[in-house]
This record gives structure tokens, C-alpha cells and sequence, in this order.
């Protein structure tokens, strides 16, 4: 009982990692719909003797939160199962994109037995996990005098994003040069970053629409726009201006093979009798059924995978895998997911935590 009480100071120690959350706590308690809120009359294998822990390592733009946050979490859980258990604990290491996370999956697959827990500990929301949205696709080609670059990225696993570019490679050699030899670079760029790239190169290439610039920016026209504002329309008449060279599209769609890919690994890492456990904001709440502004958090557990739609991606993920799955309810801090799964393996109930097991659904 010491180990537990030591253990827990350290949770104290710990930052939130979700901004408060919009919809009410009642909302959350109904989402779930589980029959259970602790260990016992689940099928789960008892007391677990092989624990790996995934912390996701993120950096959130314009915070000053540690990339590495969810490793504080990671070390008291580690503690934890090895003291109370004397449980053989593993942790993945440096996953800052799905593609670490899978190439580290294939190298335990081949070394070690399953595990009875399976605890990913990071940000998230209601479509499961998330990580920086690196691409892991891109086709590039030239044919018939037409040029395209097309990129597959993602950030959660299964919501795939999409950004392709196209243009007339006989329209401007300069540019079809350039995109010919720096197509590779913009893989590493965000989307918002590739179209201000590719238009400052457009800039330096085509010029300026006279006729256009004075029709829109005038000098007489500039002075009666706002002082703050001249600036931006300024910039913006300066691209509007210019012939365009190349067409940017971005969207964001469901990968069936990319969520099976993910659902498949926590087979392969989660005995049939363990469990799978979302540390993170929302993977056991439903998603509002009303929204204000449009946005792609809905598109796993709306969509018909695995026999979908489903109530959170809690059950999504049962469903998927054929595990007991866990996951809180409404926000989360590092503090109350170590919380979360300490009660849970103490057998103490508790009532922001979903619990699925899919023999029962």
C-alpha cells in the first residue's frame, strides 16, 4: 500500500493535457453505456505479468508543454506494475510519428509473447490517439506535359489526409525544375507551409498583373482600408495577382486500410484475456451530435468500420480488435490517466472510465 500512495504523489507532479472541455460532464457519463466501471467480471488475464506502455511524444505549436510529457506518466505506471505485480513492464521509445510506432511494433512481434496490457499515454480526442501528421505516402510524376505530387499523411490512424498539387510543367520550366528537384523537401512541411513555399517561388517567376494590383491596391484603395489591414491585402493582392502556376488541394478522408493496419498491431501486441487502454482526452466519450464548425473528429466512429457507426472509439476499437478496451470519458489529464488505470487495477469503480468488452456489446 506505501508503493501505491508513493506512486500517486508523483501523479501530482504532472501537467493537464487537454483544454476544458465544452460539453457538459453529463453529457460524457451517458456516452458510454458500459456495464462496467472496474476490473471484476471482466475476462481479463489477473494479475497482469506483461505490461507495455507507449507514450506518444508530440509538440503542440505555440505551447511551452514538453514534447515529452507522457513519458512522467509512462515512469510512475512502470512503477507501479513492476511493485504491485512484479509485472515484466516494456516501453516503446521516441515515437514522434506512426511510422516509429509501427516499425517498433514489428521488432517486438518478432521477439516477445503478447501482452495482458497494452497502455498508450497521450493527446487525443474522439477519434482515438494522435501524433504530428507525417506523411507516409507521396507519389510524384510528370506525363503528357501535366505534373503532380500527391501525399498521404496522418495523424490518427485510419483518418488519412490528402494534399495533391498539380500543374503545367510546360507553363514555366523554372518552376517545373524546381518542383522536379524539391518535391522530396516538402514531404517534411505542413500543408500551410508548402502552399507559402511553392507561392514565393511563384512570386519570383511570374509577374505582377498590373491592371489587377491597381484595381484592387491601389494606393487610393489602400488608404481607405483600415491601417492594420494593408498589409494583408497588400500580400494578398500580390499573390491575386499573378498568374497561378501550380493547384493546391488538401481533405481528409477514412483510410480503411490504414485503421486495420493500426487495429491489427494491437492484436498482435494484446493477448486474447488482456487489454488495450487510450490514455488521452475523449476516446470514451461520444462525439457531439451537433457541432459548431466543420471538423474531421467525427470521421472513425461515425463512419462503418467494424460494423459501425459506433458510440466512442472505445468501442471502435473492441469491435476492431476483439479486446477488452478502455479509454476515459471527457478530458483527461496525465494525471488522471495514471489515476484511471490505477483504480482500475485495484478494482476500485470509478465512473469516467469506458470499459468495453466485446463478448458483451
Amino acid at each position: 500500500m506505501n508503493n501505491i500512495v508513493s506512486i500517486r504523489l508523483l501523479v501530482f507532479l504532472l501537467l493537464w493535457i487537454c483544454a476544458t472541455d465544452v460539453y457538459s460532464a453529463a453529457s460524457h457519463l451517458k456516452s458510454c453505456r458500459s456495464i462496467y466501471n472496474k476490473l471484476s467480471g471482466l475476462p481479463l488475464r489477473q494479475p497482469p505479468s506483461r505490461v507495455l506502455l507507449v507514450p506518444l511524444l508530440s509538440l503542440v505549436p505555440h505551447t511551452t508543454e514538453s514534447p515529452r510529457w507522457s513519458e512522467q506518466p509512462a515512469r510512475v505506471l512502470e512503477a507501479f506494475y513492476r511493485k504491485r505485480f512484479n509485472a515484466d513492464v516494456q516501453q516503446l521509445r521516441d515515437i514522434w510519428d506512426w511510422t516509429d510506432y509501427y516499425r517498433q511494433v514489428e521488432q517486438i512481434q518478432r521477439q516477445i509473447p503478447t501482452f495482458d496490457r497494452v497502455i498508450f499515454i497521450s493527446h487525443g480526442g474522439f477519434d482515438g490517439p494522435v501524433l504530428e501528421n507525417a506523411v507516409f505516402w507521396q507519389d510524384f510524376r510528370v506525363t503528357g506535359g501535366k505534373g503532380s505530387l500527391l501525399q498521404f499523411s496522418e495523424s490518427q490512424p485510419g483518418l488519412k489526409h490528402v494534399l495533391s498539387i498539380n500543374y503545367d510543367a510546360q507553363k514555366n520550366r523554372t518552376f517545373s525544375d524546381y518542383m522536379s528537384t524539391h518535391y522530396r523537401e516538402l514531404a517534411q512541411l505542413k500543408s500551410t507551409e508548402i502552399w507559402e513555399r511553392l507561392k514565393g517561388v511563384e512570386k519570383q517567376l511570374q509577374p505582377l498583373d498590373y491592371a489587377c494590383f491597381q484595381n484592387y491596391c491601389s494606393a487610393d484603395r489602400l488608404s481607405a482600408s483600415p491601417e492594420e489591414q494593408r498589409g494583408y491585402r497588400l500580400e494578398l493582392c500580390e499573390r491575386i495577382c499573378r498568374e497561378p502556376l501550380f493547384e493546391q488541394k488538401t481533405y481528409a478522408e477514412i483510410s480503411k486500410e490504414r485503421f486495420f493496419h493500426f487495429t491489427q498491431s494491437l492484436s498482435s501486441l494484446a493477448s486474447a484475456n488482456g487489454l488495450i487502454f487510450f490514455g488521452a482526452c475523449n476516446p470514451g466519450s461520444a462525439a457531439p451530435a451537433n457541432v459548431k464548425e466543420e471538423d474531421e473528429t467525427e470521421l472513425l466512429i461515425n463512419s462503418s468500420l467494424a460494423g459501425g457507426p459506433h458510440q466512442t472509439y472505445v468501442h471502435l476499437v473492441s469491435a476492431a480488435t476483439g479486446r477488452v478496451t478502455a479509454g476515459p470519458i471527457g478530458d483527461s489529464s496525465a494525471e488522471d490517466i495514471v489515476n484511471r488505470v490505477i483504480m482500475f487495477e485495484t478494482g476500485r469503480p470509478q465512473y469516467n472510465l469506458c470499459i468495453v468488452d466485446p463478448n458483451t456489446r
